[in-house]
């Protein structure tokens, strides 16, 4: 066994955790130690004893780093949220409809998908176009940036190809030929080592974005597959189908581990939470419903919206989900009670997403308007005002200071 020597600790701030950086023999490695139950009246000296007691890289000459490694991580928990958002810039960003926007981990930078065929970078602060990624022969519909890195960019397109980008040069690095119909659906794993795409043509594929290659189609559906998510540590991932079930799948196989059944109408969206124990579903059926990661079975069925659930996520700890439809709920994902009704839309929500401090959510909705939302008592704390037609999405940056809404009024909206 390799001696094994700390070389620094790094905070982590959403969702709270501590990352060691230590050397085993000759190698740098890392791990992390979550602290998801960390509250702002937690005893740290306790906690950091506890750890100490698991962890033999943490010894007693760093414990009082530690500690206050711990304390910061607290006092970030204990700031009270009460900014208010204002619009920093409207964006007029294609002539044709938007599909999608997206930022990148800091919110420097956004990209944004449209029927006219490109994607577009833009410079967030400036506004600046940097970038007119073309090439799709279609529709581009599905974006993402390699976030946390964020120096790569992906498209799908209904042209049935993927293409992978350089955000620095904006240049095509590959394009990804072998469905058979329209991509829908993709998402980088955490590693930055793979692409997945989901399609029309009710696969899902696996691409190496080294080689430029497919890697592994998953294979299983008997439908659409509209939705599909990695889990934090890369292993994992699942795929949401119009045939009512998720599929979940070991990444290094390309094995199908898992069908989950149980929804009685299309899968709208699925996502791990952050410690891959948990996957939520939503469908639209009008119900959401909560999954155990490691053996596939239904563990809950979070009832109680009137119409079909379009849209389900996690907070970064894992520990609430906020689910949308005619209106937005939040659940507490151990008690799998509902903790807060947030209702004001005068139409229904198609998108929904945590602050990265899990106390404040955002939605979108048809009635042109952006809402946030206090996570703990449901009260609205703010109506982004604006747009002149239906906001598909939101999202935050990293930090949770920045905000970008995109709408059928062609326009992307940037709130400070």
């Amino acid at each position: 066994m390799a001696a094994m020597a700390l070389r620094r600790l790094l905070l982590r701030y959403f969702p709270p955790g501590i990352i060691l950086e230590y050397v085993e023999g000759v190698e740098s490695k890392t791990k992390s130690i979550d602290l998801l139950d960390l509250r702002p009246d937690t005893d740290v000296t306790a906690l950091v004893e506890e750890i100490q007691k698991r962890e033999p890289l943490i010894t007693a000459s760093c414990l009082e780093h530690v500690v206050c490694l711990v304390q910061r991580l607290q006092e970030k928990l204990g700031e009270k949220q009460n900014h208010k958002f204002s619009l920093f810039k409207v964006l007029r960003t294609h002539i044709l409809p938007l599909t999608n926007v997206a930022f990148n981990k800091s919110g420097s930078r956004f990209i944004t998908g449209s029927y006219d065929r490109t994607c577009k970078l833009w410079d967030t602060a400036s506004g600046e176009e940097l970038h007119s990624l073309e090439g799709h022969r279609n529709v581009v519909y599905a974006i993402a940036f390699n976030n946390p890195y964020g120096d790569k960019i992906a498209t799908g397109s209904f042209d049935k190809t993927c293409k992978l980008w350089s955000t620095e040069t904006g240049k095509c690095y590959h394009t990804f030929r072998g469905h058979s119909a329209e991509i829908v659906c993709l998402s980088f794993n955490p590693q930055s080592t793979l692409l997945a795409t989901g399609s029309m043509d009710t696969t899902a594929k696996l691409w190496d974005l080294e080689k430029g290659e497919e890697v592994a189609t998953l294979n299983g559906h008997s439908a659409e597959i509209i939705a599909l998510s990695f889990n934090t540590t890369g292993d994992r991932i699942i795929t949401g189908s119009f045939d009512h079930t998720v599929g979940v799948w070991d990444v290094g196989t390309g094995r199908l581990l898992h069908t989950l059944i149980g929804h009685r109408g299309e899968i709208s969206s699925a996502q791990f939470n952050w410690d891959c124990s948990l996957i939520v579903t939503g469908s639209m059926d009008k119900t959401c419903m909560l999954w155990s990661a490691v053996t596939g079975t239904h563990i809950a069925t979070l009832a109680g919206h009137s119409r079909e659930v379009l849209d389900v996520c996690f907070d970064y700890a894992g520990q609430r989900i906020a689910t949308a439809s005619a209106d937005a709920r939040v659940y507490n994902a151990g008690t799998k009670q509902c903790i807060a009704k947030l209702e004001g839309h005068e139409d229904e929500i198609s998108k929904v997403c945590f602050n990265p401090k899990g106390n404040c959510i955002l939605t979108a909705s048809s009635d042109k308007t952006a809402r946030l939302w206090d996570a703990a008592t449901g009260h609205c704390l703010q109506i982004l005002e604006g747009h002149t037609d239906e906001i598909f999405s939101c999202a935050f940056n990293y930090k949770g200071d920045t905000i970008i809404t995109g709408s059928k009024d062609n326009s992307c909206r940037i709130w400070h």
